[in-house]
């Protein structure tokens, strides 16, 4: 699978006691289009998987070509994330930690957790979303971080 360029996103939410939670996926991908469906798979052995598991909302974060700090914060496997240092607005329709500057957001309400082998599939159904136009977005590609060459073929 390392030879299939993926898009980089970090999904986030809130939980119950307003604990914020993220993590970095590169398994994200459209379901549905009527509805508006997304679906993204999480490690089992994730330490945020029961915050999304229980969550009503998420948030997905498509981040940009300068932004692998940041999937580099949210694909360690310490427990606590630097919040207080990350800028971050809430979305409006859920509350979710939107992170600034990304090339795209897209926030979702929770309708489904499916087994899926050594990982959970979580679906959401999109509620709002918010872009970037001139963005670039972050790509993983041959186990590192690429850039999108916009040249079309």
């Amino acid at each position: 699978m390392g030879r299939l360029p993926t898009g980089v996103t970090v999904i986030t939410t809130a939980d119950e006691d307003e604990a914020l939670y993220g993590v970095t996926i590169g398994s994200f991908t459209s379901l549905s289009l009527d509805p508006p469906l997304v679906l993204f798979c999480l490690d089992i052995s994730a330490l945020c998987r029961p915050a999304f598991e229980n969550c009503r909302h998420f948030a997905v974060n498509v981040l940009a070509e300068d932004q692998h700090d940041l999937s580099a914060i949210f694909a360690s496997k310490e427990e606590q994330r630097p919040w207080g240092e990350l800028s971050f607005d809430r979305g409006k329709r859920t509350g979710a930690p939107l992170l600034r500057d990304c090339v795209a957001y897209l926030e979702c309400e929770k309708t489904a957790v499916y087994p899926g082998g050594d990982h959970i599939i979580v679906v959401g159904e999109v509620l709002d979303h918010g872009l970037m136009p001139d963005g670039r977005p972050l790509i993983y590609f041959g186990g590192g971080y690429r850039r999108l060459d916009l040249t079309e073929v």
